[in-house]
């Protein structure tokens, strides 16, 4: 719907008025906007001694990096998930978000691994992170699919880097086949899927299913194509399928979707705060 900035806020606010359901996906589009950067002075005054000795320009592609030992692999991983997990509390766009479907029928699924949706308020049985949570270790094999919280041992990493690496009994081994942990994130075929990330999968299934047959808005935030499979062409296909649905995208780079639901679609390029600041604004 190619209308004006207010137009479009009404029409949200009237399709969220009579949803009966409402599936929210959130992506790496929605942290940024909640100012969860990977690059700038969030990184830069941060990691200014892994940039040094490691040229590092950002947190995502040092995330790839290939460290020759444990020692110094862990220590960036504990300042990486320290800060984005643990340090930073709800930020005010998610808790915005909450604020405006928080007495009706959500369901989320995220991408992200921030868990800033279960700090905005958000109960953890309605939010499936699919794509794993910086709060957890697995086993970097997978050969078995337990996963284990690791808040405290982040702190104890961070508190004793030094010069970018961690002392060696602190290195998490697997406590099943001995070898080395690994953050759960979904990266390659070694992921692990515990028992809650199943329920949480039928959870949205069952939830998703719902929506097919009542008044629906999808609500797509910050979605690009890195993984559109999770969340954008699954929101797509179930619009397509509802002609009572309405798919509401926050986009600033990716708007444009499918020709078959061009009517029942309302984009919106504009910052995500400010929308969202207005959708609030009865």
């Amino acid at each position: 719907m190619n209308t004006s900035l207010d137009k479009r806020v009404e029409q949200t606010k009237q399709a969220l008025a009579e949803a009966d359901h409402i599936l929210i996906g959130g992506g790496a589009g929605l942290s940024a906007a909640a100012g969860l950067l990977y690059s700038g002075p969030r990184f830069t005054e941060r990691f200014q001694a892994f940039i040094e000795k490691y040229k590092f320009t950002d947190l995502y592609t040092s995330s790839f990096y290939p460290f020759a030992t444990q020692t110094e692999k862990w220590a960036y991983w504990a300042h990486h998930i320290s800060l984005n997990r643990y340090e930073t509390e709800a930020t005010p766009l998610y808790r915005d978000i909450y604020r405006l479907v928080s007495d009706q029928s959500y369901f989320v699924i995220s991408t992200n691994v921030e868990s800033q949706f279960t700090k905005a308020g958000f109960p953890e049985n309605r939010v499936f992170e699919i794509q794993g949570d910086y709060g957890y270790l697995q086993c970097e094999k997978g050969c078995h699919d337990k996963l284990y919280e690791n808040k405290e041992l982040i702190a104890e990493m961070v508190a004793l880097t030094n010069n970018c690496e961690i002392p060696q009994r602190l290195v998490p081994a697997c406590p099943v086949c001995g070898g080395p942990m690994d953050v759960n994130l979904r990266k390659d075929q070694h992921f692990v899927q515990d028992e809650r990330w199943y329920e949480m999968a039928e959870k949205y299934k069952a939830f998703a299913q719902q929506t097919l047959t009542a008044k629906t808005v999808y609500l797509e935030f910050g979605v690009g194509f890195n993984t559109p499979g999770i969340i954008r062409y699954p929101f797509e296909t179930f619009t397509t399928h509802n002609e009572q649905a309405t798919l509401i995208r926050f986009n600033r780079d990716h708007p444009d979707g499918a020709r078959e639901i061009a009517a029942q679609t309302i984009s919106f390029t504009e910052p995500i705060n400010e929308v969202v600041t207005a959708l609030l604004d009865f």
